[in-house]
Order: structure tokens, then sequence, then C-alpha cells
């Protein structure tokens, strides 16, 4: 009689590595995209967080916390505990949320501020400060869709608690 071996031969190994090789390759990307999408809307939710709480303190103070960059202890001390349990300081990427406020809402092309103005900023993805500009009679352009990786680069802006850069409400791509 024969005694046969039991075990798989290097084909069937083989085949089933390229298999699962050609999933990771199908899922990876998208899993990498979903994590930067997460992160968008995770950034988005703490700058509404903090322009809610600077409306807070305009509404008592009539202007708001005078900011002009990240945040420092002044803006900390201003805004929490009392219009915000815990202030957020860095975006979901790890760079710290540049506030303006008054005179100082100067940033991507918003000219003549009010006294009770106030911009709250995240640079997005790459770190650094996007060259998009700001127009105030159409209001909707800073919106998108995210439909490319360079969209998770782009700046997410509020400028007085409506966000004048960022995805579009429910448009986040496929």
């Amino acid at each position: 009689m024969f005694n046969k071996k039991k075990g798989f031969t290097l084909i069937e190994l083989l085949i089933v590595v390229a298999i699962i090789g050609i999933l990771a390759a199908l899922l990876i990307p998208n899993a990498m995209t979903a994590l930067q999408k997460a992160k968008v809307r995770g950034t988005q939710k703490d700058i509404s967080t903090i322009a809610v709480a600077i409306a807070g303190y305009i509404t008592d103070k009539t202007v708001p916390p005078v900011a002009n960059g990240a945040i420092d202890n002044t803006m900390r001390t201003a805004l929490s505990p009392l219009y915000l349990k815990v202030l957020p300081h860095s975006d979901q990427w790890g760079t710290p949320f540049m506030i303006y406020s008054g005179a100082n809402v100067t940033q991507y092309g918003i000219t003549g501020p009010a006294s009770d103005d106030f911009l709250v900023a995240s640079y997005g993805r790459d770190k650094t400060i996007e060259s998009w500009t700001y127009n105030s009679a159409t209001p909707d352009n800073g919106l998108y869709s995210i439909s490319a990786t360079a969209d998770f680069n782009n700046d997410l802006v509020n400028y007085n608690g409506a966000f004048i850069r960022g995805p579009r409400a429910g448009a986040t791509g496929s």
C-alpha cells in the first residue's frame, strides 16, 4: 500500500498567498482613505465645537477673546471650562488649530473684519496653509467633495460659525 502524506503542496500555498496579496492590494487603499475621511470629520467636529464656544463667549462679552494664531493660554482661559469643558488644541493630524479674532481675521483673503469676527482653521493633512481665497459673493465656492487623496491637504476653515472651506455636508466622495 501507498503511504500518502497529508499536507499542502507548494502550488497550493502559493495560490493562497497570491489571493491574500490581491485582497490586501484592494482593501488597504480603501482603508487608508476611510481613515483620512474620519480625520477630516473629527477635525470638523472639533472646529465646530471651538466655534460654538467662541460664539457663546461673544454672546456674553460682545467681542471674541483676542486670538492671532495657535491656541494659547489666553484663549484656553477665556473658553475653558465655562464655554467648553475641554478645548481641543490640535487637529486629527497633530497640527495646532489656528484661531484669529477681530482685526486679526485677515487670512484666506478676508478683508474688513468686524470686531466680533472670528476664524478657526486646520491646515489639513499637509500641515501648511492653503493659498485658497474666500469670496463673500460666492461663499459656497470653498466647499468641495472629497474625490482624491490630495483633497485631504485642503484647509478646513470656519468663519463666524460657518464652514467656508471644507467638504460639503454629506459629500465625502465614494
